[in-house]
């Protein structure tokens, strides 16, 4: 959901269909034009499981990830920044892939959107949910969508395989395919 969401973004996407639908295209020329992928430098906040899919993903588009996480992870290549504000600053693009709770300001990042002070942003998790900032729905250059990312027929059908195997490896007193560990 993070790679459509930024791509979505960047490429004008939704914007470009509205423009198309509500007949601005005849009316009022072309839209306004989206940035290139490729190239650009994406901080990712959280190179956990998703994060690192997340970059898996971004890499194929021709990206350099950059990442910010509490330590930094051994088995990467990617350039670690300690700290999250000088990861921003030295990313075209930030993708946050960390855990839940108040990690930003909400109401101060709808207001910087409000004044053009962030370029665009891809929301699917909201401070509120189901309730999204109102001021958001004007803005062209934000693509908001409901909080299921991981939630599709495949992950549903994968995760009862996972339980049931983990089941039955339980009972044989096998090791269990998959294990939640507490850090």
């Amino acid at each position: 959901m993070a790679v459509g969401l930024l791509l979505d973004v960047m490429r004008n996407i939704s914007a470009s269909d509205r423009f198309v639908r509500d007949g601005f295209w005849v009316s009022k020329g072309d839209v306004a034009l989206g940035s290139k992928i490729g190239g650009k430098r994406v901080g990712i906040v959280g190179l956990g499981n998703i994060g690192l899919e997340v970059a898996k993903r971004l890499e194929a588009f021709g990206c350099n990830i950059l990442y910010n996480s509490r330590k930094k992870k051994p088995f990467v290549s990617y350039p670690f920044f300690p700290d999250v504000c000088e990861l921003a600053a030295n990313s075209d693009v930030l993708v946050i892939c960390c855990g839940r709770g108040a990690i930003m300001d909400e109401k101060e990042m709808v207001q910087c959107l409000v004044r053009g002070e962030i370029g665009g942003a891809g929301l699917d998790v909201f401070e509120n949910e189901p309730h999204v900032p109102k001021e958001l729905f004007a803005l062209d250059n934000v693509v908001l969508s409901p909080h299921h990312a991981g939630l599709t027929p495949e992950c549903f059908t994968a995760l009862r395989e996972l339980v049931v195997g983990n089941l039955e490896a339980f009972f044989s007193n096998k090791p269990l395919l998959f294990q939640v560990e507490n850090n």
